[in-house]
């Protein structure tokens, strides 16, 4: 009788972890399957146009890196303390020779041996400030422009990077580059010995007066 009244106590226990087992594992499975539904979804729509198709000829034969202090100081008024912004700045320019100003009047053939081609002017291709690798320094007297003047600041460092590129003799850089690395390609190709010349300008041609 003892065990038989033990055994009748224990049947409600059972019954109560049997249901509460039962009821973990149908909300397990609910949540789950909720928190899967839920799972963000990406769709990626592509509508991509062509705009403008460019020929590029320009070969980049040296590049120029820079780095520099800015100070940009602007005039507000005379009643007011001047606006400064101090940048350091990571720039670089690219120096480079068109090939598509090359004309057939430009390759000349010297007998059997040499041949001459008239090489267009070196450029500056693009100069650019590297924004990765610059920062604001710092700034006074804004006046709650800090925005504009930063872009000006920037805009202002840029043209400093194509000075400096100018300045540091990036053309003839370019001229020279572009001998020690076309003359002995082309002479390869042609089996002759190459001369490179600049080409010649025509400047202002003057037209027969009209009658």
């Amino acid at each position: 009788m003892p065990l038989l009244r033990l055994v009748i106590k224990l049947i409600p226990w059972i019954v109560v972890l049997v249901a509460g087992f039962m009821f973990w594992r149908f909300a397990k499975g609910f949540f789950s399957e909720d928190a899967a539904d839920k799972e963000p979804k990406v769709v990626v729509t592509h509508n991509s146009v062509l705009t403008s198709v460019e020929d590029l000829g320009k070969m980049e034969l040296v590049r120029y890196n820079f780095k520099d202090v800015v100070e940009y100081e602007k005039n507000v008024s005379r009643w007011v303390p001047n606006s400064k912004v101090v940048l350091i700045v990571s720039g670089e320019a690219v120096g480079c020779v068109d090939f598509t100003k090359i004309t057939a009047a430009d390759i000349v053939f010297e007998g059997d041996s040499v041949v001459q081609v008239g090489l267009p002017e070196p450029e500056i291709c693009y100069y650019k400030v590297d924004h990765s690798k610059s920062k604001v320094f710092s700034k006074e007297n804004t006046y709650f422009q800090d925005a504009a003047l930063v872009e000006e600041s920037y805009k202002y460092a840029e043209q400093n990077v194509k000075k400096a590129a100018l300045n540091s003799g990036i053309l003839r850089q370019t001229q020279q580059n572009a001998e020690k690395i076309l003359k002995p390609m082309l002479e390869e190709i042609t089996g002759r010995r190459v001369v490179l010349v600049q080409q010649r300008r025509i400047e202002n041609p003057q037209l027969p007066p009209k009658r």
